[in-house]
């Protein structure tokens, strides 16, 4: 079985990763960051030596290299059985404050990379009937807070993509998940003073998109909302 996660040498992305290599997944992962994919490859070709891992470096706010990164992997496996879209970035303000390009860089790092991934891995996904699409959305994909600004206009737009692609494979047996947790402890959060457990951790993460893949066939978890015990902050 083979997993796509973008973003994955961190965070959420990383967690995901241990998960589904700890069941004999096959994985492929970008990052912009390549000496963080060479770490993670080496980890978890020692960690787990039966499991292929495939990285390469990519910044998916750039059309071209998600369309680089999916022929990456269509290059190394010919179906794919998940595919994560996780790769994003927070940058906080007020739309009447934040810097110009604030919203173009939001939305293509945060909507875009996933659509256009979307649209290249499907090929290798629709021909087999099976899979799994999980896009990483967020509590800011469904209500306003104070500082969101256009990282919220970018995940109420990933909220609204999922859905739609949701609706469209219905019938052709792929399964699309919204996830969409509160604050986590990720690169988001780091250096942030609050108590680590006033925080989820990315394991908690990983643990309820594992449950949600784990379903038989005919059932599909839609949406996944995530908070931490003591409320957003």
């Amino acid at each position: 079985m083979n997993i796509v996660i973008t973003g994955g040498t961190k965070g959420i992305g990383l967690a995901i990763a241990h998960s589904f290599a700890k069941e004999g997944f096959d994985l492929a992962i970008c990052s912009r960051n390549e000496e963080d994919l060479h770490q993670l490859k080496k980890e978890f070709n020692d960690q787990y030596p039966a499991v292929q891992v495939i990285v390469k470096k990519a910044d998916l706010s750039k059309k071209q290299e998600v369309i680089d990164f999916a022929a990456f992997v269509k290059s190394n496996w010919q179906s794919l059985d998940v595919l994560v879209n996780n790769a994003g970035v927070f940058i906080p303000g007020e739309i009447h404050k934040e810097p110009d390009g604030t919203l173009e860089n939001q939305i293509e790092t945060n909507l875009y990379s996933a659509y256009y991934m979307t649209r290249e891995l499907l090929p290798i996904m629709l021909p087999h009937k099976n899979g799994h699409i999980f896009n990483m959305c967020s509590i800011a994909s469904f209500m306003a807070y104070p500082n969101g600004g256009s990282y919220s206009i970018s995940k109420f737009a990933m909220l609204g993509f999922s859905k739609v692609l949701r609706e469209e494979m219905k019938d052709k047996s792929i399964k699309v998940t919204s996830i969409m947790p509160g604050a986590t402890w990720s690169n988001s959060w780091a250096g942030a003073d609050f108590p680590n457990e006033r925080l989820m951790q990315a394991d908690d993460i990983a643990i309820a998109v594992m449950s949600a893949w784990k379903m038989s066939p005919s059932a599909v978890v839609e949406d996944i909302i995530l908070r931490p015990q003591l409320g957003d902050l």
